[in-house]
C-alpha cells in the first residue's frame, strides 16, 4: 500500500552573514521596538497608545479618536495596500522578506534554536540522534523559551487594549478577566505555532500573498535571480582551476544557498512563488564567491530583462521607474497627502443629533411649537470643554434649554435640547434646521443637520 501524501521535510536553515541579513535584522529590531515599547508610553496620564473598545476611543499619542473616525482607519487600510503593490511592483516581495510579522518570528524563534541546540549540522544531529538527556534537556528549554517569549507577546498585544500597568496588575493579583486570559493565550499559541512550529509552512500554503504576487510581477521588477548565463555549467573545483578550460561556469555546486533559504527552494532554478525575498541566498553566494576570488553576483537583485538582455545600473533603474510604479507611487502619495490634512484640520469634537421620538412636536403653554432632540456631545481633546448650542433654519428659532453643555476630557455626553418657533411660523410638514455647536471660545463650530417638525 503506497500513500500518496509526502510530509512536508524538516527545513533546517544555516545561519549567514552579510548585508542583507543585517538589513532583515535591522527591521526585527526596528519593529519589535516598537510593538514591545509603544504600550509602555505614556502621554500626559494616559497610555499613549491604547485601543480602548469598552468605552469605544481609541488614543494614537496626542489624537483621541471614536468610531466615528473610522474612515481613517479606513485611509490606513488603503494606503498600507497601495504601499505594498508598490514596494512588490518594485523590488518583489521586500514585505515578506523583511518586515512581515512571520518573518520576524520565525528569525527570532531560529535564533533561539541555534543558540540552545546549535547551527545547522547540530540540529540535524541532534533530531537524528536517539533518545538521550542532552537531547530532552536541549529541546524542554528552547520549547519553554519559546513559550515564555510567546506569552510576553501575547500579554503585550493585549497592552493595546487593556492599559498595561493595569494588566500586568491584575496579572499579579490573579484578577485578570477572563477575555483578557483567552486573548493573551491565543495570541501567544499563535505567536508559538506559526514561528516555532509552521514557520515556512505559512509563507508557502497558508499567506494568500505567496498566490497573488505575479498579478504585481513584471520582467522589470527586482527579484532575487541566478545569473544562470555566467554560472552554468555548474560543477565543483579547485580555487586555483582555470574555469575556461574545464568548462564551468561560476557556480561551484556547494548548495549553500539552498540550506540558508528559510522556505528551502533553489533559487537556480529560477523564480518561484515560495521565495519570499530575505536574500540570504544573496549572502551567503557572495561569501563563497569571495572565497573563490570569483566577482560579486553571481545571485543578485535585478530584473528578468536585465539578465536576459545585460543591462546595466542606470538601465534597470528607468525601467523600473515605469508607469505602472509611477502611478502606484502618484495614488499613494495623494492619499497620504488626504489622510494627512484630513487630521491636521479635523475638528477636536464631534456632534451626533437625534430627534426625541417620545415628543416630536408639541404646543407649549406660551402657543410655541416646540421640538425636542438628543445631542450627543463628544470631546476628542485632553481638557473638559464648553460649548454653546444656536439653531437656525426658521424664523424665530430658539433655543429653549441651556445653550451651554460641559463635557470632560475625552468624554462624551447626552444633553436633550428644545427648539421652539412661533405658532404659525412654518408651514405644516418637515423643515431643515442645523444645529450650529461652537467652542466657548468660539475657534471652532461643528454643524449638525436635523429636521422641525410642524404639526397640522
Amino acid at each position: 500500500m503506497q500513500s500518496l501524501y509526502e510530509s512536508a521535510q524538516k527545513i533546517y536553515p544555516r545561519a549567514v552573514k552579510g548585508r542583507f541579513v543585517n538589513w532583515r535584522w535591522g527591521f526585527v529590531w526596528l519593529t519589535q521596538i516598537v510593538f514591545y515599547g509603544l504600550p509602555w508610553l505614556q502621554w500626559g496620564e494616559r497610555q499613549a497608545v491604547l485601543f480602548d473598545l469598552g468605552a469605544r476611543r481609541f488614543y494614537l499619542f496626542g489624537l483621541v479618536l471614536y468610531p466615528q473616525d473610522f474612515i481613517y482607519l479606513t485611509g490606513l487600510l488603503v494606503i498600507s495596500a497601495l504601499s505594498l503593490f508598490l514596494f512588490t511592483a518594485v523590488a518583489g516581495r521586500l514585505w515578506c522578506g523583511f518586515a512581515c510579522p512571520q518573518t520576524v518570528y520565525t528569525e527570532i524563534f531560529l535564533w533561539i534554536e541555534r543558540k540552545v541546540e546549535g547551527d545547522r549540522p547540530a540540529r540535524m544531529r541532534l533530531d537524528g540522534s536517539p533518545f538521550s538527556l542532552e537531547k530532552l534537556v536541549k529541546k524542554w528549554f528552547k520549547h519553554l523559551v519559546w513559550i515564555g517569549f510567546s506569552i510576553w507577546t501575547g500579554y503585550t498585544f493585549v497592552g493595546y487594549f487593556t492599559p498595561i500597568g493595569v494588566l500586568g496588575l491584575e496579572f499579579f493579583q490573579t484578577r485578570m478577566g477572563s477575555w483578557e486570559i483567552f486573548w493573551v493565550l491565543f495570541y501567544a499559541l499563535a505567536t508559538y505555532g506559526n514561528a516555532g512550529w509552521m514557520r515556512e509552512q505559512v509563507c508557502k500554503y497558508m499567506c494568500p500573498y505567496a498566490r497573488f504576487q505575479s498579478a504585481m510581477f513584471d520582467k522589470d521588477t527586482l527579484i532575487v535571480s541566478y545569473d544562470a548565463a555566467r554560472g552554468e555549467p555548474r560543477g565543483t573545483r579547485g580555487r586555483k582551476d582555470d574555469l575556461q578550460a574545464k568548462g564551468l561556469g561560476a557556480c561551484i555546486d556547494c548548495d549553500l544557498c539552498v540550506q540558508v533559504c528559510p522556505t528551502g527552494i533553489d533559487i537556480r532554478k529560477g523564480l518561484q512563488y515560495e521565495c519570499i525575498g530575505c536574500a540570504g541566498c544573496i549572502d551567503v553566494c557572495d561569501t563563497v564567491m569571495d572565497k573563490m576570488h570569483y566577482p560579486r553576483g553571481l545571485i543578485k537583485f535585478t530584473t528578468q530583462h536585465a539578465l536576459a538582455q545585460g543591462w546595466d545600473a542606470p538601465r534597470i533603474l528607468r525601467h523600473v521607474l515605469r508607469p505602472r510604479v509611477l502611478v502606484y507611487g502618484a495614488i499613494l502619495g495623494g492619499v497620504v497627502l488626504a489622510l494627512g490634512s484630513s487630521l491636521a484640520l479635523r475638528t477636536p469634537f464631534k456632534v451626533d443629533s437625534v430627534h426625541d421620538r417620545a415628543a416630536l412636536a408639541r404646543v407649549t403653554a406660551e402657543g410655541r411649537i416646540e421640538n425636542v432632540y438628543r445631542l450627543q456631545v463628544m470631546n476628542a481633546t485632553e481638557q473638559q470643554q464648553t460649548y454653546r448650542i444656536t439653531a437656525e433654519g426658521l424664523g424665530g428659532l430658539a433655543v429653549a434649554s441651556d445653550p451651554l453643555v460641559s463635557v470632560e476630557a475625552a468624554q462624551s455626553r447626552w444633553v436633550s435640547v428644545r427648539l421652539q418657533v412661533p405658532e404659525g411660523s412654518a408651514a405644516p410638514g418637515s423643515h431643515a434646521i442645523h444645529f450650529h455647536i461652537t467652542t466657548e471660545d468660539g475657534g471652532m463650530t461643528v454643524v449638525e443637520k436635523s429636521a422641525f417638525l410642524m404639526p397640522r
